[in-house]
Formats: C-alpha cells, sequence, structure tokens
C-alpha cells in the first residue's frame, strides 16, 4: 500500500492506496508546523487505527508539501514508521511535466502533483484550479507543458479580510448562498463572495481560451470547489481526489529509481 500526504496551510490530507490504485481513506488533519516528528507519528498511526488498516501493510510514502517548516519533521516520522525514507515531491522527482516558468522551483509541490493527474484523467489543453488556503489557476497545453497560471487569495482568506478589515461586518461561514441579491449582511456577504468567485473563474476562463483560440478542459479540487463550482457557468469538472492521484501517478514514475518501496 501507497501513503501520499499532501501538506497544505491549512489542513494535511492522507491517503491510502492499495495496490489496484483504489483510495481506501482520505483523512485531514489540522497542518501544525511545531509538531514534532513523534507528534506527527501519533497522528498517523491514529489515523490507521480509526480506518481499521496498519501501518506495516505501508510499502512506500509519497508526500508534497507547502510548508518547509513542517518537511523535515514530516520525512523524520514517516521513515520511523516505515523504516525507509519517502518520497517527497521537489527537483529531481521525475513528473512527465514540462514546466515552462522562470523559476521551475516557484512552482507549488501541491500544483505540480495536480497538473500531473489532469493530465492523466483529461484532455489537454486544460485548466486546473485548486481552491484552498490560496486559489491556483494553471494552464496545461496540449503538449503536456504547465504554462504558467494566476495565483489569488482563498475564498475563505477573502472572506476573513471582508470581516477583519469592516468594523460592521461578522464572522460568518462558507456556504451556499440563499439567493444572489442577499436580504441581510450576512447573506450579502455570503452571495459576495460566493457569486464574485465563480464569475472570477468564468471570467479567467474565458479570457484563457480566448488567448488560446481553443476550448479548454476545466477541472477543480480543493476544500473550497465544492461550493463555488455550482455556482458557475463554465462547465467544471470536480475532483475530490486529483492531487491524490497526482502524488500516486508520480510515486510510480519514481518508486524503480530509490526512495520508494
Amino acid at each position: 500500500m501507497l501513503l501520499a500526504i499532501d501538506i497544505g496551510n491549512s489542513t494535511t490530507s492522507i491517503g491510502l492506496f492499495d495496490q489496484t490504485k483504489e483510495l481506501r481513506f482520505l483523512a485531514s488533519l489540522d497542518t501544525d508546523s511545531k509538531k514534532t516528528a513523534d507528534q506527527i507519528s501519533i497522528d498517523l498511526m491514529n489515523l490507521f487505527t480509526l480506518y481499521h488498516y496498519a501501518v506495516s501493510d505501508v510499502t512506500g510514502a509519497i508526500f508534497c508539501s507547502v510548508v518547509p517548516p513542517m518537511n523535515f519533521m514530516m520525512e523524520k516520522a514517516l521513515t520511523r514508521l516505515l523504516g525507509k525514507p519517502p518520497m517527497m515531491v521537489g527537483p529531481g522527482v521525475k513528473t512527465g511535466l514540462n514546466i515552462r516558468m522562470e523559476i521551475h522551483s516557484q512552482l507549488g509541490a501541491d500544483i505540480v502533483a495536480d497538473a500531473v493527474s489532469a493530465l492523466a484523467k483529461y484532455p489537454a489543453p486544460s485548466v486546473v484550479i485548486d481552491m484552498g488556503t490560496a486559489t491556483t489557476i494553471g494552464l496545461i497545453s496540449a503538449d503536456r507543458t504547465y504554462q504558467g497560471g494566476l495565483l489569488l487569495p482563498g475564498v475563505r482568506i477573502s472572506l476573513d479580510a471582508l470581516s477583519d478589515h469592516a468594523a460592521q461586518l461578522p464572522d460568518i461561514s462558507l456556504q451556499h448562498p440563499k439567493s444572489l441579491i442577499g436580504k441581510n449582511t450576512e447573506d450579502c456577504m455570503r452571495s459576495g463572495i460566493v457569486y464574485g468567485t465563480a464569475a472570477m473563474i468564468d471570467g479567467i476562463v474565458q479570457r484563457i481560451e480566448e488567448q488560446l483560440g481553443q476550448s479548454v478542459t476545466v477541472v477543480a479540487t480543493g476544500g473550497n470547489a465544492p461550493v463555488i463550482v455550482r455556482y458557475c457557468k463554465t462547465d467544471i469538472i470536480y475532483d475530490k481526489y486529483l492531487l491524490m492521484e497526482g502524488l500516486w501517478q508520480i510515486y510510480q514514475k519514481n518508486k524503480q529509481g530509490g526512495g520508494g518501496a
């Protein structure tokens, strides 16, 4: 079995794949860069107990991270649990993806995993949208090249900023709006964030297609995507497991070269 981990700014996702690429469980923990390797190990063992699997069944591990302070402790924890170091998505790891960025190392490992998975599952050219703490939008051309993208504040960050910087606006949860036109402050805020983000995505995709001169496949993932995608006019595929399956793909491409099972 393969243990796949995505360390995000807000949450850390942990998935367990069997030999047939079936995802046996997908769990989520708060990201805490202050945790020691022992604490991370305990968290992981507790998850295996919760989902009734044995750590001893894991033959390899891979993780990607956008929180550098956690990388060393995660690697140490996984090495201790599994008896060998995990694979980490980064320089030197084969992805099969051409990256047309001025500085390749600036492209987040999570974005790389999303792109690898999108190429394996959906027709290119494609636009991949990951809606987590930040909203990232990436363009992948038909020749398997990551052309670049856009980086925006995430939906939750935008909502929190509105509450934090306007004295009379309350903290509210991210939920489906009752209607386009709100009738009270909370409904107005919720409609503005949800419909505003959806319209922004529609507009960006339209401009990308105009620039390319052809239509694109649009795929969305990330914790905030289910709330937003249903309000977009663009035809968008929501794929909850896109990033995890990207980690699986990357592991398969590299496991013969060391660092894997």
